[in-house]
């Protein structure tokens, strides 16, 4: 009886494509254009990595750099937000891709996963990373910043196939993220926290020493969300230890980066939004008092209609004001959180995807090379999988770090 109803229940989940979409169509615009833009990619895939971006309006063909790369912290967002919108059809292959690349490198056996890899279907073997002809040289390229390993990154995989494992009760999605987990605690282990990951080319890579608030945030929630389906120690451990940085990092009103290379904290002049939201959002037992870095995100880095990345208010980051209109809607303001939703809807694409900026380039303040100083990561006015996930996570009030829809 116990096996039928589970067939039963299992249909129920993985439905029909068509009802996927109209399942989605009925959460709502962002949801609607998700599915739109995503559907068509996963096709009858069992395994299938999306591209993050897609040509903008005023671009013939994307940069070679990023015109075959799906970078995972998209791609686990998109699964996420999918099941999110009632979409397991086109959620699982995405999944699978993810859980696949967990168990299959062409150089590691560690058990790490890459920053990004090539976009397209997936098969049994290692997943292929991005890369490009570069015809001046006659060789084949690659990026040395998606080719390494960031800890944040493995961290949202994990969430990522653990909302999988939630919607599905398929053992292998809870097999693969402890499997990512296990790989951050032995791997990245520092003395109050986890540190960056690792950089660089196959098969020597440099060890990022300095530790992000936002990939502590990361490990805290994915760990605490095993340790509460396992009961085994070692997660209860490694999210206290992820834990340590974010209080540190923690200055009354607000949350720095994280720390140097050294050890020491970083800049006080250094913001980003999103280390600003996600301790809270993350953490249901967060004090209270990490809430007011909401209201210095709106003091210092709000602009007309949203939030832009950093402090120098040169635009709006499509991504992260989709992630306040979530935080608002966590903290009891949904006013506030329609507000914003609503004005988002400018940004969405014929595509279905949302801009990641809109303007025609955004500052970030940091640097691409997660080993150098140049502030040359941009956000750009093209359409983004990652921003159009957190909009759909918004509009149906899906908190990503815990699995739980907000009442």
């Amino acid at each position: 009886m116990k096996q039928a109803l589970a067939m039963v229940l299992c249909a129920a989940v993985l439905g029909s494509s068509s009802a996927a979409s109209r399942q989605a169509e009925k959460a709502g615009a962002f949801c609607a254009g998700l599915d739109k833009a995503v559907a068509p990619l996963v096709g009858d895939a069992d395994a299938v990595f999306i591209r993050s971006y897609a040509p903008g309006t005023d671009e013939a063909s994307l940069p070679s750099g990023i015109a075959s790369t799906a970078f995972v912290y998209d791609n686990a967002l998109a699964v996420i937000a999918l099941i999110a919108c009632g979409n397991m059809a086109a959620a699982k292959p995405i999944g699978n891709a993810l859980s696949r690349a967990a168990r299959n490198d062409r150089t590691f056996n560690d058990g790490r996963i890459r920053n990004a890899y090539r976009a397209g279907p997936v098969g049994n073997g290692a997943p292929n990373l991005p890369g490009w002809w570069d015809e001046r040289a006659k060789i084949w390229a690659e990026d040395a910043a998606q080719d390494g390993t960031a800890t944040g990154n493995v961290a949202w995989a994990a969430l990522a196939l653990l909302t999988l494992h939630q919607a599905t009760h398929d053992p292998q999605y809870l097999a693969d993220a402890k499997g990512l987990i296990d790989w951050i605690i032995v791997a990245t282990a520092c003395d109050e926290g986890f540190c960056g990951g690792f950089h660089g080319y196959d098969p020597q890579q440099v060890k990022l020493t300095w530790m992000s608030t936002e990939h502590n945030v990361d490990v805290s929630a994915a760990a605490n969300w095993l340790f509460r389906l396992t009961g085994e120690p070692k997660y209860a451990d490694a999210a206290r230890q992820a834990r340590q940085l974010v209080n540190r990092a923690f200055r009354g009103d607000h949350f720095l980066l994280g720390t140097k290379p050294d050890g020491n904290l970083a800049d006080e002049g250094l913001l980003a939004l999103d280390v600003q939201l996600w301790p809270w959002m993350a953490a249901p037992d967060a004090p209270a008092v990490w809430r007011n870095a909401l209201g210095f995100a709106q003091t210092h880095l709000a602009v007309d209609g949203g939030f832009d990345f950093n402090g120098d208010r040169d635009g709006l980051w499509i991504e992260g004001t989709a992630q306040a209109a979530l935080a608002y809607r966590i903290a009891g303001d949904a006013a506030q959180s329609n507000r914003l939703l609503t004005g988002l809807k400018a940004d969405q694409t014929r595509s279905g995807l949302l801009n990641a900026a809109r303007t025609a380039r955004l500052t970030t303040g940091l640097s691409i090379d997660p080993t150098g100083t140049v502030p040359d990561f941009f956000y750009y006015r093209r359409p983004h999988l990652g921003a159009t996930a957190w909009a759909a996570l918004a509009e149906t009030g899906w908190n990503p770090f815990t699995g739980e829809r907000i009442q």
